[in-house]
């Protein structure tokens, strides 16, 4: 462990009787970093978050927190949640309805037995930071689901835990103020330095809010990096198609030259793309395109072709195509209205990943 590093995951395995949900995950977390466990339904991102808190019980490997062992099944070290030091934000917000947000948030402090005057100065600072000052005499019933989220994020911040935990922090809010609301936590976390680790299934979510995010399938880590390279430079199908809005076409390799594939896609379309597979000439493979990499061209040239647009539509900042190749219906982005009928599309090979 670096003196950055403020918490280590190493090989942990966890299983629900005899189905296994991680099976044997590493990660780390550094100072002052935000780490995204993203993922479909069942991946386990969820699962690992909660075994690191120590609200699940895993069966092998070890968890370590600014070099404690919390978690350790060789040495048979199993640190009560409660004594994880862990601050942790619920999907859910957990907040008791009997208590005003003060004693919510006032709540960790009480348990750790914190001295009345320290309890109030820093339960007011923490209301302070999350613009809730105002509220503190309300009750949770009494606030709007963004003030419920900040109150249970104050809770979790009020005693400088070594690592945030958060689950699923902004699902329960509504589209406009879920956007509102990630601007706002990555400004807190940068601003208060936090070290976090957070759950979420929205891709969108965590290349806005992340440093590193770790994608997880089937109980393990499918690929890692910046958001940047998670999106960009997707190592698999599965890390392509869960990364962004995509056209994918299945098709057969016709050729192969100096790192590209062409696939033979049917109803005389074939594209270009970058190779990210051994599949050789014959093969079945997939073609995977970002929407926003799909745009229509002027006429005919080298890696177009000529396809039918169905509908134009008005999405605000730009318009989205509706498209048919035989049986494929694509989707491609533009910044005007265009009537029905044919069209020349364009697939750049650099934009085009052949798995």
């Amino acid at each position: 462990m670096t003196d950055k590093t403020i918490l280590t995951v190493d090989n942990l395995a966890l299983s629900y009787g005899s189905n296994p949900i991680l099976k044997g995950v590493s990660m780390q977390l550094r100072r002052g970093e935000v780490v995204s466990l993203l993922g479909p339904s069942g991946s386990g991102k969820t699962t690992l978050l909660r075994a690191v808190a120590g609200l699940e019980q895993a069966h092998q490997g070890s968890v370590t927190i600014a070099g404690r062992a919390i978690y350790d099944a060789a040495a048979g070290i199993d640190i009560p949640a409660e004594k994880r030091e862990l601050g942790l934000v619920f999907q859910s917000y957990a907040l008791w309805p009997h208590k005003t947000v003060f004693d919510n948030v006032a709540y960790p402090l009480v348990l750790r037995k914190v001295a009345k005057a320290e309890i109030g100065n820093r339960v007011q600072a923490a209301l302070k930071n999350l613009g809730l000052a105002h509220l503190a005499d309300r009750y949770p019933h009494q606030l709007s689901g963004g003030q419920q989220q900040r109150v249970s994020i104050a809770r979790a911040l009020v005693y400088n835990p070594p690592v945030i935990l958060l689950d699923e922090p902004l699902s329960n809010l509504d589209a406009k103020m879920r956007e509102e609301a990630r601007a706002w936590l990555r400004n807190l976390i940068v601003e208060l330095q936090l070290s976090a680790l957070v759950v979420t299934h929205d891709q969108s979510e965590a290349m806005a809010m992340s440093d590193r995010i770790l994608l997880l399938n089937g109980g393990v880590i499918e690929q890692q990096g910046t958001p940047q390279d998670m999106y960009s430079h997707p190592k698999t199908h599965f890390v392509a198609d869960f990364m962004g809005s995509n056209n994918t076409f299945k098709g057969r390799i016709s050729d192969v030259r100096n790192g590209e594939a062409c696939v033979v896609i049917g109803e005389g379309l074939s594209i270009w793309g970058q190779r990210r597979s051994d599949a050789s000439v014959g093969q079945e493979v997939t073609a995977v395109v970002r929407v926003e990499q799909t745009r229509l061209a002027d006429g005919p040239g080298e890696h177009r072709a000529e396809i039918d647009l169905v509908t134009s539509m008005f999405l605000g900042d730009r318009f989205e195509y509706v498209l048919h190749a035989g049986d494929h219906l694509l989707r491609a982005w533009g910044n005007r209205q265009e009537a029905a009928g044919k069209r020349w599309l364009e697939f750049p090979p650099e934009a085009v990943w052949v798995f």
